[in-house]
């Protein structure tokens, strides 16, 4: 007989309906419910129908959408019908979730797989949904592939709800009918999830700061949340991307589709998508089925930190509900969804740091709605919220008010930079919060930076000889390697900047060159190096004289990069800014004998004057006033 019949005819003894499927299960058992989308909601709405008949059944689960409320099952029977055990590892302030607390388990979603394998919680049923047969009798898991395939290996009995609207996913995805002890054929629409497309100036401002930190061909991962239009902004100029993802979503399939990705640098699995599960639109499904630029692979592989670490320039970006000034994290499922992508959070921000080249990224909406109005959601201290990824793992944290790097910081420093990118109107409150705890020094003041809002816009890139210089405005986060390029400078180039041979350059007196508004004062700093570790070549300062409504310039520049146009730069770039902010002109005090700097202000295309004052050249212009 033909291995296709046999395979046809194993089908049909084993398929029967759902009632008959869910009386196989007994009392006591511990049954395991396939994931996010694909969850078999058929079998799971039969489940809830006859929980009357079970008594002691565990059921494990990754949190998120219910079918049928079994939670609701258990709260009514106070757990002796049913227990459940929720895989999810973020915070369980909403009260969606918090009234399911006692469930929760936390873990990383790399260490479930094990659970199942090496019967730590051996599992006696797993309810799975899956494609439609082929002609070899095997059956893809779709959508859902993370802890499902090892639930589905592992159990002592597999009931699967065959539905032909379950897409055929390439990769790891796969189980034979033989593999399977009863077969449901239910067809419905899986559960899906429309993404948000509403723009907001927030989302467009992060997007705008991510750019600034990926590289072509770099490798993603990003997670459930992770502000839709921030992404897509960040990144549909990007080149050469790859994904290594715990999701796919929408916004994937979006920049696939527009040619910003196409796996051919990662380094590990080049030409394909990687992933454990997908969570979007029914547009999203299609787009998986068949599709050979796609592997679905388990968690123990995708959220493995050493396989993450293995691709080129990984970058992991993900979404924090909170921060506080030390940098803890925490995160928590979507309320609309409540799907636990928490649970891989940390996996990848340890695996990205490891990775050549590689990024972890949180990113987080300055504010938030709450019951008691608008609220920071960079907070003092992280008290009675769960910590999802420890200061120590933070990296790079992104809001609409700028970017800063925490790696390497201690914590005075991680304040100042975290309350750089804090909404304005929460600044203060924050300075003194940390003052009380002793994160920062009583004498600390925040001065104009209280209110800035960072131009992102004046940022620039150079080549010179090569090297990559980065022309942008001064941060708070600035202030130590301002103050680095100052004792750096040599005695005769201190001499010109500062009219006397100055020895100390006190960190109050860097306060007023980092700690700006970007409007009466601004500093322009050319730095080389890694974000966030960068060492400040030359410094550019503009400060207004409000009784002339002119602005004050000054340069300083490391000898090493004198004379490869930055100061010609600087002063151009200084000139637009102020014309921008209502400033009048500029003005320069200089030795007379510096014919460096009458030549830079003589290529102004303004009337430049010059008078004496005590011995000192003065230099001015006024910008109504053109040469």
């Amino acid at each position: 007989m033909p291995n296709s019949q046999y395979w046809a005819d194993t089908y049909l003894e084993k398929s029967v309906t759902a009632e008959k499927a869910i009386s196989q299960i007994r009392s006591g058992q511990r049954v395991f419910i396939g994931s996010g989308c694909g969850e078999p909601q058929h079998l799971v709405r039969t489940l809830a129908e006859h929980t009357n008949k079970f008594s002691g059944l565990e059921i494990i689960r990754l949190l998120g959408q219910e079918t049928a409320s079994l939670a609701a099952i258990a709260d009514r029977t106070k757990d002796t019908n049913l227990n459940i055990r929720s895989i999810y590892l973020g915070s369980t302030v909403n009260l969606t979730i918090a009234k399911q607390r006692r469930f929760i388990t936390p873990m990383n979603i790399s260490d479930v797989p094990s659970l199942f394998t090496k019967r730590k919680l051996p599992l006696n049923v797993a309810l799975i949904q899956v494609s439609s047969i082929d002609d070899f009798g095997w059956m893809s898991l779709g959508v859902s592939v993370d802890v499902t395939m090892a639930a589905a290996r592992s159990a002592d009995m597999v009931i699967a709800q065959v539905n032909p609207r379950m897409p055929r996913v390439m990769g790891q995805s796969f189980i034979h009918v033989n593999d399977v002890d009863l077969l449901v054929e239910y067809e419905e629409e899986l559960l899906s999830v429309t993404p948000s497309r509403v723009t907001s100036e927030a989302a467009i401002s992060i997007g705008k700061h991510i750019a600034n930190l990926i590289d072509d061909g770099s490798t993603l991962q990003i997670g459930l949340d992770s502000a839709s239009q921030a992404t897509l902004q960040g990144l549909s100029r990007k080149n050469d991307l790859g994904v290594h993802s715990q999701f796919l979503t929408d916004d994937i399939m979006h920049l696939y589709a527009a040619g910003n990705i196409n796996n051919k640098k990662k380094g590990l699995n080049e030409g394909k998508m990687v992933a454990s599960m997908a969570i979007g639109s029914h547009n999203l499904y299609e787009f998986l089925n068949d599709n050979p630029a796609i592997d679905f692979h388990p968690s123990d592989y995708v959220n493995d930190p050493f396989i993450i670490a293995q691709h080129n320039r990984m970058v992991s970006m993900n979404v924090a509900k909170l921060m506080d000034l030390t940098g803890q994290m925490s995160a928590e499922a979507s309320p609309a969804t409540r799907l636990a992508g928490v649970s891989g959070i940390v996996d990848f921000v340890r695996g990205a740091r490891r990775s050549p080249g590689g990024r972890s990224i949180l990113m987080l909406f300055s504010t938030r709605e709450t019951e008691r109005g608008i609220q920071s959601t960079i907070i003092p201290y992280m008290n009675d919220n769960v910590v999802v990824v420890p200061r120590g793992d933070v990296h790079y944290v992104v809001t609409e008010y700028g970017a800063v790097n925490l790696f390497g910081k201690s914590i005075q420093e991680r304040v100042i930079a975290m309350i750089s990118i804090a909404h304005p109107m929460f600044r203060e409150e924050l300075f003194e919060a940390a003052k009380e705890r002793g994160f920062i020094g009583s004498e600390r003041t925040l001065g104009e930076a209280a209110q800035a809002v960072y131009p992102v816009r004046l940022e620039e890139t150079l080549t010179i000889n090569g090297e990559k210089v980065t022309i942008r405005p001064a941060k708070p986060v600035d202030e130590r390697r301002i103050q680095e390029h100052y004792y750096s400078l040599p005695k005769e180039d201190i001499l010109t900047r500062f009219f006397c041979q100055k020895t100390i350059f006190a960190r109050s007196e860097m306060e007023t060159r980092s700690h700006i508004d970007y409007v009466n004062d601004i500093t322009l700093v050319a730095v080389v190096g890694e974000f966030g570790f960068g060492q400040v070549v030359a410094v550019a300062e503009c400060m207004k004289l409000p009784d002339q409504n002119v602005a004050e310039v000054a340069f300083s520049v490391n000898p090493e990069y004198q004379g490869k146009g930055l100061g010609k730069f600087f002063l151009k770039k200084l000139a637009a800014v102020a014309r921008e902010n209502g400033i009048r002109g500029l003005m320069a005090y200089t030795f007379p004998s510096n014919k460096a700097m009458i030549a830079l202000f003589n290529t102004l295309p303004y009337k430049i004057k010059t008078q004496f004052e005590d011995g000192d050249l003065i230099l001015s212009c006024r910008f109504d006033e053109m040469a």
